[in-house]
């Protein structure tokens, strides 16, 4: 059982590696040589010159002004430094409400660690339970916790009374920032410069037709149902084998400017290639050569495929980005049923061409709904088999466990500085290494749902992380048992006598999640900072691809937040405070040291390093805020079944109108405020369309449109558009050819309906 002298050892250990990290990032961030790796997003704006151009020559790479070395924890204040607004206008409103999240933390846990040191601390170590405890092994931390009040003791009123003072606290500060980000974000959309997803929507499911194509036909369709705001279209290919080529040939031209620069710099030694796999094996060749061929028939399979592509109608999908004249005419759409089959003709706000995930519209749309009930299962069953390894790892902290499997290492294992790092630092360092690769492999099945945009990929695999993190890290790491166990426990039991399971165990993992916190809060931020892999990967494609300026440009990985991941990661936190504020308040300052460290850490990653994939503003929010709520459900849940336990049962008809409460204020806020993140008002879109239309009366939208939503294999080439009415013709009759003859309104769009039915 881990001791105050343990979780001091961890916290040197942990303190230790953070401080290292801190001191080589203000060391290498000072280095000329590293300037784009610390500072990309500078030059990715055109504000920041490369300081390698001028100076000495020893100066060009190494900073030998010694006067800033002394000043190197100015990032700090100057992270702080730039206000709000600003850091909306620079990195973005997505990147700006996500280090909101880390502020909400604190501005939940500070108040709630002085109120638990305060009030539930003092109540906890005087009542002195455990040391008249003769039967029980305890250590000065459980002193420190609930575990310390005896059974039926009147002292339970204070944590009863602080979980009603903690819940009214956390409710106050999520209404309060759920207002606050909603009126960010719909203040973004409306003051937001122009951008082509605000004009267009995504049509999914269009119904075949015989008599035209799937370009025809939605023109046709929405030159009838919307013959006032219709602009354009664009329809979608399925271009993933061309994708795949085109990524193919990218990867040649890779390594041929590599085997250049290698030639150049040795010109007396011409460079040589296998031309197996990677150039492992098969017969040697000259490398120069063998790209240069290589590429060059490739090239011509690309232009072979595109060709193929364009002209084949099978590679049309039944899906198209419709673009229209005015925000108001978008909104309508994409808000609105078109059809009265609700299965085709489905619409709804068009990611921006940034966010679109290509590979994904090429999907049909019956196959996404099997898709997804295929990944739910598999989801299911992958988080219970990955309690496994979970479960070995927490082995680590049982001396006992080891000495039993491994006798002949208990000499070592006995001694104490041995004992203290085997207690307080593997269990926590262990864990984290397990789920390095989770991410990749959530965000590899999130794709296989079919999403059409990055920022949704995002969001389904980090709902997905989040389960991961719930069961396997905090409810995993609490029961004992081996998975199976568990699962069949919970099974045969009583919905009631879970919260009691659970419960009781709580206050006994106290100490591993403080390690947990230390390893991934305290030094995993400072390794965040520190960019290893991307500083040894820059200096690499710097050493052997860099010819130019604009290759030096392309060897920079600015990086982006990882939202599938890392919010998750800061919801386990949340869980861990909001579980353990009441039982084991002991926990709370490492949280808050995480918070505060963290939000300094990204805050100054955001202004000086990442570039965001894509702008979804704020859509995150309703998540992150539903998933806090779930936090505080399961911590009342656990506390009434841990109170049951104390004999405690006059607090449990109290308890219970905590989470009744938590559920009617998470259904408040959702009415109140969810609709800003997933619809956009008609008044502020009729708003910014008549300013447009004052400020800007000869705008061509229709050439801003045209290519925005064009397949970016296309973007360089000659492509065939699809022909659309002329704003002049003013004519309300729509050419079509179901019919030699010309159709009224009435008729088009009863022939679209038919269609509509027969395609379902």
């Amino acid at each position: 059982m881990a001791t105050f002298s343990d979780i001091g050892a961890s916290a040197a250990i942990n303190l230790l590696s953070a401080i290292v990290f801190l001191v080589a990032f203000a060391i290498l961030r000072l280095q000329p040589l590293n300037d784009r790796v610390y500072f990309p997003k500078w030059y990715l704006k055109g504000i920041r010159g490369s300081p390698t151009h001028s100076g000495a020559f020893v100066r060009k790479f190494v900073n030998l002004d010694f006067k800033t070395y002394t000043r190197f924890l100015n990032w700090m204040p100057a992270a702080l430094k730039m206000p709000e607004l600003e850091l909306i206008d620079h990195a973005g409103l997505d990147s700006a409400v996500y280090i909101r999240i880390y502020l909400l933390g604190l501005k939940i846990f500070v108040p709630l660690t002085v109120l638990s040191f305060a009030v539930l601390v003092p109540v906890n170590w005087t009542d002195g339970t455990l040391e008249h405890s003769k039967d029980l092994m305890f250590s000065d931390i459980d002193k420190l916790s609930i575990s310390n009040v005896a059974p039926g003791s009147n002292r339970f009123w204070a944590h009863l009374v602080m979980a009603y003072v903690f819940t009214f606290w956390t409710c106050y500060a999520l209404y309060s920032e759920y207002k606050k980000i909603a009126f960010m974000r719909l203040h973004f959309l409306a003051s937001e410069s122009r951008r082509p997803d605000q004009f267009s929507v995504l049509v999914r499911n269009v119904p075949p037709d015989p008599y035209e194509s799937v370009s025809e036909h939605v023109e046709h369709f929405f030159c009838v149902n919307h013959p006032d705001h219709y602009l354009t279209h664009q329809v979608v290919y399925n271009a993933n084998s061309l994708a795949k080529m085109v990524s193919q040939k990218k990867g040649l031209q890779n390594r041929l400017c590599y085997y250049q620069n290698k030639y150049e710099r040795n010109p007396g030694r011409k460079p040589t290639t296998k031309t197996g796999f990677w150039g492992l094996w098969g017969k040697t060749v000259d490398a120069i050569d063998y790209y240069t061929e290589e590429i060059e028939k490739l090239s011509k399979e690309v232009i072979s495929e595109r060709e193929r592509v364009i002209s084949d109608p099978k590679a049309i999908m039944p899906a198209a980005f419709v673009s229209f004249k005015t925000r108001w005419g978008a909104a309508v759409c994409a808000q609105t049923q078109q059809s009265s089959n609700p299965t085709s003709w489905l619409t709804e706000w068009a990611p921006e061409p940034r966010d679109v995930y290509w590979a994904n519209l090429a999907i049909p749309f019956v196959e996404i709904s099997i898709r997804r009930l295929i990944i739910a299962v598999a989801t299911f069953f992958l988080t219970f088999f990955f309690m496994i390894p979970i479960l070995f790892v927490q082995s680590l902290a049982n001396i006992e466990g080891i000495e039993k499997v491994l006798p002949f290492l208990k000499p070592l294992i006995e001694k104490k500085a041995v004992k203290s790092i085997i207690q307080g630092f593997l269990p926590g360092i262990a864990l984290k290494i397990f789920f390095i690769l989770l991410p990749t492999l959530l965000m590899t099945m999130s794709k296989i749902e079919g999403h059409t945009s990055l920022s949704t990929l995002e969001r389904k695999s980090a709902a997905k992380y989040y389960l991961f993190v719930l069961v396997n890290i905090f409810l995993g790491s609490i029961i004992t048992g081996s998975a199976f166990e568990q699962l069949n426990t919970f099974v045969h039991q009583s919905a009631t006598e879970i919260p009691k399971t659970v419960g009781v165990s709580i206050p006994m993992k106290a100490t591993f999640f403080i390690t947990y916190i230390m390893v991934d809060g305290w030094a995993g931020i400072a390794g965040e900072i520190l960019r290893l892999v991307p500083l040894i990967i820059f200096h690499l494609k710097n050493a052997f691809l860099v010819k130019t300026e604009q290759d030096r440009e392309q060897a920079m990985d600015p990086g982006c937040l990882n939202f599938a991941s890392s919010e998750p990661r800061i919801q386990l936190y949340f869980l861990l405070g909001l579980v353990y504020s009441v039982v084991t308040p002991i926990l709370l300052p490492f949280i808050v040291v995480f918070f505060g460290f963290a939000y300094l850490v990204f805050r100054h990653q955001i202004i000086n390093v990442y570039d965001q994939k894509y702008e979804s503003g704020a859509a995150f929010w309703p998540d992150v805020h539903c998933r806090i709520i779930t936090a505080m459900i399961i911590s009342q849940l656990l506390l009434m079944g841990l109170m049951s336990t104390k004999s405690a049962e006059q607090s449990t008809p109290l308890l219970i109108a905590l989470p009744v409460l938590t559920i009617w204020f998470h259904r408040f806020c959702k009415g109140r405020f969810e609709p800003a993140f997933v619809k956009f008002p008609l008044q502020d879109a009729m708003v910014k369309d008549t300013l447009e239309r004052a400020t800007e009366p000869n705008f061509d939208l229709r050439s801003y449109l045209q290519d925005a939503y064009i397949h970016p294999v296309f973007k360089d080439d000659a492509f065939e558009r699809p022909a659309t009415v002329d704003d002049e013709e003013n004519n309300i009759l729509v050419p079509t050819k179901r019919t030699s003859h010309r159709s009224t309104p009435a008729q088009s769009k009863y022939g679209s309906e038919v269609s509509s039915d027969t395609g379902a």
